[in-house]
């Protein structure tokens, strides 16, 4: 049988998952090895410097940079108060001095004699990282982080935008193929997972913030809407840092697409159930996609030996086509011929068959298709 590897994206009843959490910088690792972990559980945590804030004292005081040290009323490394006085000149017959008080609170970090200028340092911001799903520590990066394991439902998207978030799933819709709107929302929702079907607006999207929900996932959101509700244009970026107070995947693609009947159905299974929800996206290289997991306690099903290998693709594949004239759309791989076929284009590439959901049939490049893996 013909065999191909292919990118694809991940749709898994119940598989085994890890996670590494990393801090940005090195600090101290909260957790052992071995340890079970909730989903907010603190498993590393660090400080990152403050921000500086430069004060020329010598300007302020009128005198030359090399006259200020004797001035000075606090030393390199000491701690300060907003509004301490930092320097003070000596006045005429101790009358009518000059007194510079820290515009902030913070370290007083050093003074240069050359410049005048004293360098401040606002308080180290505290920087936590948790587990993000519930599961087991099963390895531990030093001085950085923690690997999190565990065993559950784990659903990739293709596009995203917002970071990390959490909240126990509903599916709100009766249907894959029927649109997420604003009625279908309300205050029972806030802090929660919600699925849709085919579509949402932006004027829904902007809704489900005012209602405090946590993430929002459908089959397809129209691009101009995308700029509108972020204001401004997304290009080429890495998603995923947009503070806009919600997350937002998207299963199929840009524009009213149905949700694939196999995904629908398994966020139905997992209904109440906590999910864990990154709508981080990066489409060129070092591929990053948007994710839904969601733990299952319990399990005592393992991935199975009929699971195919990661990237793996052979006749009756499931695939998506991800780019024009058939983008998005759904279907079944019927033929994978080995030898290079020339397009419109003149350029000779591997292509392959497929049949899709309606029954059309159509020869694609196999660059232009996305294996859905199971």
């Amino acid at each position: 049988m013909a065999f191909a590897y292919t990118p694809g994206l991940r749709v898994a009843e119940l598989t085994e998952i890890t996670k590494q959490r990393r801090l940005p910088l090195k600090g101290e690792v909260t957790v052992e090895k071995g340890a079970s972990v909730d989903a907010d559980t603190v498993v590393a945590k660090t400080d990152l410097p403050g921000n500086v804030k430069m004060l020329n004292i010598a300007k302020i005081i009128g005198l030359p940079p090399g006259d200020i040290p004797e001035l000075m009323l606090v030393d390199e490394g000491d701690a300060i108060e907003e509004k301490q006085p930092l320097a003070q000149s000596k006045g005429l017959f101790g009358l009518f001095k000059n007194t510079v008080r820290s515009p902030i609170e913070g370290i007083f970090e050093s003074f240069n004699e050359v410049t005048g200028q004293a360098v401040l340092r606002e308080p180290p911001i505290p920087v936590e990282v948790d587990g993000y799903v519930a599961g087991e520590v099963t390895g531990i990066l030093e001085d950085e982080g923690v690997e999190v394991t565990t065993t559950g439902t784990f659903i990739q998207g293709i596009f995203g935008i917002g970071g990390e978030t959490r909240g126990d799933l509903e599916v709100v819709v009766d249907d894959p193929a029927r649109e997420l709107t604003a009625d279908l929302l309300d205050e029972s929702h806030r802090g929660k997972v919600i699925v849709g079907g085919s579509y949402v607006t932006r004027e829904t999207l902007e809704r489900a913030v005012e209602l405090g929900i946590n993430a929002i996932v459908v089959g397809g959101f129209d691009d101009k809407d995308l700029k509108e509700f972020l204001g401004y244009d997304l290009g080429v970026a890495i998603t995923g840092h947009e503070d806009k107070g919600i997350t937002l995947v998207l299963t199929e693609g840009f524009g009213r697409m149905e949700m694939a009947h196999a995904t629908f159905e398994l966020f139905g299974k997992r209904q109440g159930m906590l999910a864990s929800v990154n709508g981080a996206t990066q489409i060129r290289a070092g591929v990053m996609r948007p994710e839904v997991v969601i733990p299952v306690s319990g399990a005592e099903e393992k991935k199975g030996s009929g699971d195919h290998e990661a990237g793996a693709m052979d006749i009756g594949s499931e695939i998506r086509v991800i780019r024009a004239p058939f983008f998005g759309r759904l279907g079944k791989v019927t033929e994978l011929p080995p030898e290079l076929q020339e397009l419109d284009s003149e350029a000779r590439v591997r292509v392959l068959g497929v049949r899709f959901e309606d029954g059309e049939e159509a020869t694609v490049p196999r660059a232009n298709v996305e294996l859905i893996e199971k």
